[in-house]
């Protein structure tokens, strides 16, 4: 099977031109394919007026070695990788004891699928409800105002990344192809088959959920288990090892293999672990405000004359600046006809984020527009001062808010000029239960509101009307990643000082989104499987 890259085709191109611009390519004749199948779609559209189709191939002549032969200086025609998984472990019958899970987004349930699936039975604890009752309680935090800390966008079966765009794509290096088991995964699941091959796929929390539900039957058909609202309160360490976690129910579980998959707003669990002397360090994050605009606007600015096309659906973008004070600002999680969503955790505490629907059909496009912070400059002291940090600005959200969850709001012209706004333009902000029309600039440290103020214009150079008065800034946004990180050693990815402890995925600083925190609950699950098979030989 030969791979081939860089193909580009015309926005509706007929299928056949596929197969033309294999033998154009290859200078072959019909009758020498055999067949061919699109392994990656992606959009080239930095030519508004010309935007193409770019294409990965999976190709399958019959005489291969020729075509090798005359292509061997061409880095666009190879042979096609093994993209299959290949498990590393198989568990006996007579293990002498499971696997423990803590935490049920991208990584732990990954992490406890493979388990599962190499008869490991594992036991996966999560500390809120199963996906439709978490449903239930977000929407009360949305409708109602009404918060539960342990129910929420942030805890629950499927994690923080079942209320969000859904994106599954990542710049991780994968040279094993463990995002393919992903997708696959996924698409067993009920995901729509189109995400093993579109550069820049996503689901969207509607069939996310559904989706979790049957990972979750397959984990419990293959001999896991799972617990809903099952919070562990205490990790037990004997000489220097995992022996066992304590629930907040008081119950005691034994293990010596304990996945740490929690995610980046655990922040008690990251206060016990420090208390219990496992290595934990502050790491960088960002911090900043949801923008939103007309979707159509982005939809101009992205595709020109294309714009509305249904091939291309809404378009997104992805923005960098380097601001004079050294900070850089950047686009963050963006949300094509997408929402602003209440994603705090804590009482008294406003948090933001995006979230899109599969269609992506609403009106507003939003984004974060963060800067880089750092704990050596911004939050120095102990493993934890980043926690405090992102508190103290959740808390002033909270306070400009009105003390309601409501989100602080500001009309980017009005924020640009220094006022405070009092009223609306044409852009509507999405965020429930609300926004609160306000002065932003007490909102973030002087030097990000510095920062943004500096970056917005930049950013219109760059997508035409960015700075459109009327576009809304909500804030705050400042769980873009975990402030910490639980350092763990390269070859066996446990603890650096607490065997048997394997922190995995966004809370313990290993991946940023749904797909790499997958990849990385895999390839945890598989350092569990090696270490569990080696301690019963």
């Amino acid at each position: 099977m030969l791979r081939l890259t860089e193909i580009k085709l015309p926005l509706g191109h007929p299928e056949d031109d596929i197969k033309a611009a294999i033998l154009k390519r290859l200078t072959i004749a019909e009758n020498e394919l055999i067949s061919y199948s699109v392994f990656k779609r992606g959009v080239d559209a930095r030519k508004a007026h010309a935007i193409l189709f770019t294409y990965t191939l999976l190709v399958e002549v019959r005489d291969e070695a020729a075509i090798l032969v005359k292509f061997a200086n061409d880095t666009h025609v190879r042979i096609a990788p093994d993209t299959r998984y290949h498990f590393v472990a198989q568990a006996s019958a007579d293990l002498p004891s499971r696997p423990v899970v803590i935490g049920m987004g991208p990584a732990g349930l990954f992490a406890g699928l493979l388990l599962a699936q190499m008869g490991f039975r594992p036991l996966i604890l999560e500390r809120g409800k199963a996906v439709r009752e978490r449903t239930k309680d977000t929407f009360g935090l949305w409708r109602q105002g009404v918060l539960n800390p342990e129910s929420n966008v942030q805890f629950g079966e499927g994690g923080a990344g079942t209320f969000s765009d859904g994106k599954l794509y990542s710049q991780i290096k994968d040279p094993r192809y463990l995002s393919r088991k992903v997708l696959e995964e996924f698409v067993k699941a009920g995901a729509p088959e189109e995400i093993l091959y579109e550069s820049h796929p996503h689901i969207g929390t509607f069939r996310l959920v559904g989706m979790v539900e049957k990972m979750r039957e397959t984990i419990q058909s293959l001999g896991g288990e799972i617990r809903f609202e099952s919070r562990v309160d205490d990790i037990e360490i004997t000489d220097g090892a995992v022996s066992g976690v304590v629930l907040a129910s008081g119950e005691r579980i034994a293990t010596n293999h304990l996945v740490l998959a929690v995610g980046h707003s655990a922040r008690d669990t990251f206060e016990m672990i420090h208390k219990r002397g496992i290595y934990i360090e502050a790491k960088p994050f960002s911090i900043g405000f949801r923008i939103e605009h007309p979707q159509s606007l982005i939809d101009r600015a992205r595709f020109g004359k294309n714009a509305g096309n249904e091939l291309l659906g809404a378009a997104d973008y992805k923005l960098v600046y380097h601001a004079s004070n050294g900070r850089s600002v950047y686009s963050f999680c963006m949300c094509p006809g997408g929402t602003v969503v209440a994603a705090t955790s804590e009482v008294g505490r406003v948090v933001t984020n995006g979230m899109s629907q599969y269609s992506r059909n609403e009106r507003n496009a939003n984004a974060g527009i963060v800067v880089g912070i750092t704990p050596e400059v911004d939050y120095p002291g102990d493993p934890l001062a980043g926690v405090e940090f992102q508190r103290r600005w959740e808390s002033q959200a909270f306070k400009l808010g009105g003390g309601t969850y409501q989100a602080p709001g500001q009309r980017v012209g009005d924020f640009l000029a220094g006022r405070a706004s009092t009223q609306l333009g044409e852009v509507q902000p999405s965020y429930a239960p609300g926004v609160h029309l306000t002065d932003l600039s007490t909102a973030l440290p002087d030097y990000a509101i510095a920062a943004i103020r500096e970056a917005i214009p930049a950013f219109a150079k760059q997508i035409k009307g960015f700075d459109l008065p009327d576009a809304v800034l909500t804030g705050v946004e400042t769980r873009t990643s975990s402030p910490v990180r639980i350092k763990r050693n390269a070859d066996n990815l446990q603890s650096i000082n607490t065997k048997g402890l394997y922190p995995t995925g966004e809370g313990a600083g290993y991946a940023g989104g749904i797909l790499s925190a997958a990849v990385d609950g895999i390839e945890v699950a598989e350092a569990v499987a090696l270490s569990m098979m080696r301690t019963k030989n």
